[in-house]
């Protein structure tokens, strides 16, 4: 087992109240695997990812549970022994390159100075090594020399990719690596991520996201997040063959669908619960068309649909 989180729980504590952004979380993650984690925004995904790599930053806290990373627990590592962690072999990629990215540092700067500290490579090695990342991932061995505002945001992105593999991680976070960019450049830097990792079979990735279509096309698993807490985790075909949580099932109803032009597209009424006071019971029980009066009262537990396939909802108790 590569990573696995027991019972993770991360809070913000802000002036008005504590939010539970990550309230008793469980997964796991194999060698060579890739996980989908999917969920609305503020479902606690990102806070996830920040905390495996144990950066996340005040007024968030990690309160409870374990992150197991090949048997040892992240959350009793020293600073140090994180720092050697990070990118060596625990990477992210972050959602915007130009917030990422130091606007006065040239690009092949920003990897060569990675390569440099964590391999104790000299700087002509470095920067050598640097460029022979950025020509795998489509940039021309000269633009290492250029700054981050003058490439484009695919390129960009394509750049923050360089800098979670320039050290051979063996986890890449990727979190919303498409934000803001259009469906083509799009499509080109998921592709470039799929072809990576055939072509490598060296890393496993969490691929933090809100499209479950691209969870289809890129993952093995998926794990569905509510309100801070699990849905449903399942392998892809599975959950897309059997969604059984409702709102995995909502979720895959909204999609929109090739042929649905004088169709309206499905939707969840109502919005997420304030994480500061969430619900009683089920956190979903608000806004799903199947709950019953238990849901308001009782904790859905995970029920083992099979090996591969778990879901917290107290209809299928």
């Amino acid at each position: 087992m590569l990573l696995e989180l027991k019972n993770l729980r991360a809070h913000y504590f802000t002036r008005s109240g504590v939010v539970k952004a990550v309230d008793g979380v469980s997964f796991e993650l194999d060698s060579n695997e890739s996980i989908g984690l999917v969920g609305e925004s503020g479902c606690g995904k990102t806070t996830i990812g920040f905390s495996i790599l144990r950066q996340l930053q005040p007024p968030g806290r990690i309160v409870d549970g374990k992150i197991m990373y090949k048997g040892e627990d992240l959350l009793q590592k020293s600073d140090e022994a994180m720092r050697q962690i990070r990118g060596n072999r625990i990477a992210m990629i972050f959602q915007d390159p130009m917030t990422s990215l130091n606007p006065l540092i040239r690009v092949g700067d920003h990897i060569a100075e990675t390569i440099a500290v964590h391999k104790r490579a000299s700087k002509d090695e470095a920067w050598k090594e640097a460029e022979d990342i950025l020509v795998r991932l489509g940039i021309d061995r000269e633009r290492a020399h250029e700054y981050p505002h003058q490439f484009s945001g695919g390129m960009r992105q394509r750049i923050m990719i360089a800098l979670a593999l320039a050290l051979k991680p063996e986890l890449i976070i990727a979190d919303e690596p498409t934000t803001a960019l259009d469906v083509i450049v799009r499509a080109q830097i998921l592709r470039l991520l799929v072809d990576l990792k055939s072509s490598t079979q060296t890393f496993s990735w969490i691929l933090i996201t809100h499209d479950l279509s691209t969870v289809a096309q890129m993952c093995d698993k998926v794990v569905v997040m509510y309100a801070g807490q699990l849905a449903e985790v399942a392998d892809v075909t599975s959950l897309y063959e059997y969604p059984l949580h409702p709102y995995t099932q909502s979720l895959l109803k909204s999609i929109p669908k090739l042929y649905t032009q004088d169709k309206r597209l499905d939707s969840i009424p109502g919005m997420l619960p304030d994480l500061k006071e969430p619900p009683q019971g089920c956190r979903y029980h608000p806004r799903c068309p199947n709950a019953q009066e238990l849901c308001s009262r009782v904790e859905p537990s995970p029920i083992e649909v099979d090996p591969n396939h778990f879901v917290y909802c107290l209809i299928h108790k």
